[in-house]
Parts: structure tokens; sequence; C-alpha cells
């Protein structure tokens, strides 16, 4: 599959702003399974600084700043992606890795191999996935046992978020702590993409936060419509002896070609599409929008 993806974000000023510094996060990973066949950034208005470089996770991230009075902001970010998964490892071929059990996978990671060290990051802590509380941890046991697979844990995790938790964009921001998620069982995609992640950290294995997108299908016989598609979230397990296997809370599935990788991280705040700060006074207005189709369809 070949998509094209467009990805706009403006932002209207009141009062109009004098200087901005920004962070982007917005092109896709050339990885397995996935290739980056054109990708380009515009800027309105145009930078006075740019600059682009991998950060610490290995994620392409561009720097930009404009130090001209402006009153609206609008970066889109354009990528052609060509996806073929039947190229990256798959679990069901790896009866060792899909077995693994939850006391085997900790053993295995006791051990001090040098390779070892960038994935026990994803067991620590972060940001947005902190103090993990009895709670969490209690919802993680019901489906992490000791001597069950953590594969099959994983997958039965994901999909009891996705029966158990309403997804609802009234109710959770950025900042929406995943105590509060947990309780009211209401949110995003980045909730419950969170929330997996404290859970699987909870019982000592190692996880990471996905941000990328998804192509949404409109219903039979109706048209897609332009930019109702948008950002998306989902959690990666690491399975010691196999590597990382992603799945997917919202929608109850393990991606496939519909899902595109921009970024890796710990938790959401390392991976914001777009943040930065303003010199400016007065409310501003930020709208978004993301369209992804096959590039058969253009």
């Amino acid at each position: 599959m070949t998509f094209q993806i467009s990805h706009t974000t403006s932002y209207n000023y009141e009062s109009g702003v004098t200087f901005c510094h920004n962070i982007a996060t917005l092109k896709p990973k050339h990885m397995l399974g996935q290739k980056v066949l054109d990708y380009r950034l515009e800027i309105s208005p145009t930078p006075t600084e740019f600059s682009e470089k991998l950060d610490f996770f290995g994620n392409t991230v561009t720097r930009f700043s404009i130090q001209q009075h402006h009153k609206k902001l609008e970066v889109t970010a354009f990528s052609k992606i060509e996806r073929d998964y039947t190229l990256e490892p798959n679990i069901n071929d790896s009866e060792t890795g899909k077995s693994l059990t939850l006391n085997e996978a900790l053993e295995s990671l006791k051990k001090a191999d040098p390779e070892l060290l960038d994935i026990k990051q994803f067991i620590l802590e972060s940001i947005l996935v902190a103090k993990i509380t009895p709670e969490i941890r209690a919802y993680a046991e019901v489906s992490f046992k000791p001597e069950r697979s953590i594969f099959e844990a994983a997958y039965e995790l994901m999909q009891r978020i996705y029966t158990e938790f309403e997804f609802n964009t009234q109710v959770t921001n950025v900042a929406t702590p995943i105590h509060d998620v947990i309780q009211d069982k209401k949110g995003v995609c980045q909730d419950f993409a969170q929330i997996a992640i404290a859970c699987v950290r909870s019982v000592g294995l190692p996880a990471r936060y996905v941000s990328g997108y998804i192509e949404t299908l409109p219903p039979p016989g109706k048209e897609k419509l332009v930019g109702t598609d948008a950002s998306h979230a989902w959690f990666s397990l690491y399975i010691p002896s196999f590597g990382w296997v992603d799945f997917d809370p919202t929608n109850n599935q393990i991606p496939k070609n519909q899902h595109i990788t921009v970024s890796y991280g710990r938790d959401y705040y390392d991976v914001p599409p777009l943040k930065g700060v303003i010199y400016s006074t007065g409310k501003n207005k930020m709208h978004v929008a993301v369209d992804i189709r096959p590039a058969t369809d253009i």
C-alpha cells in the first residue's frame, strides 16, 4: 500500500505573535515495512531559522523559529509512504516469542546485555506515565500471570481496554493524568495507549508509545471526506528473544498496513506532533486537519 498523507496544524492568534520557536515531530519513520518515498514541510510565515535532526529516540525532529509579527501560523507536512507489514517480523512465526511467559521475560531482562540497555529505559516511569498506582497494577494483573505468555496477556489487555473504555474526545486532554482515565474509563487513543503502557510497566516489562496515523475508511457507498483522519497512537511491548510488537487498543487490532508510524517515545510527552513557545497576549485557536488516502485515489 502506498499512501499520501497531509497533516496541517494552524494557529490563529487574537493579538498576533512577535516571536515563536517550535519543534515538529511529523516525518514518518523510514524502517522495515515502511518506506518514506517523499516528505516535505511547508511553514507559513517562512521561518527565520530552520534545522532538522534525529532525537534521542531516533525520531526526526524539525526546529524552527519565526521572528516577525504574525497573526496566523500554519504548518503542513506532506508525506508519501509505502507500507508492507509482511516485511516485518511476525510474532506468529516465532514460537519462542509467542509463548514466552512473564517469569521467563523478567528473568531474561535481568541479563547484563548491552542491547538491553536501551530497552530497559521503557520499564521506568516517564513524565505522563508516572506514579503507577496499585489500581493500575491490579488492572494489569488480570491479564499478566507469571506462567502466561506475555504476548497473549498484552493481546487480552488490548481487548479489555477496547471493550471496557469509552472513546470520548470531550473528557480528557494531553495533561489528564492516567489515574483519572483508569477511574473514569473514558478517553482517546493517546489515553488508551498510556494506560496500556502503565499496565505493562507495572509488571516489569518494557512498553513504548507509538505516534502515527491510521487510515479511516468511509461507510460503504460514501466518499471519504478530506481532513477526517487524525493523528493516532498505540503501544508496543518488547518481547525478549523476539523484539517489539505493536497493539492498538483503540481499534482492537495489531497494526498492519493502515497504521503509519511517525515516532516512538516513552509517552506522548516525548513525541507531540508540534510544540513550542510564543511571545503573545490574548487567546489563540488551533485547528488540525489530517488526510490519508491510497496514492491510487489521487
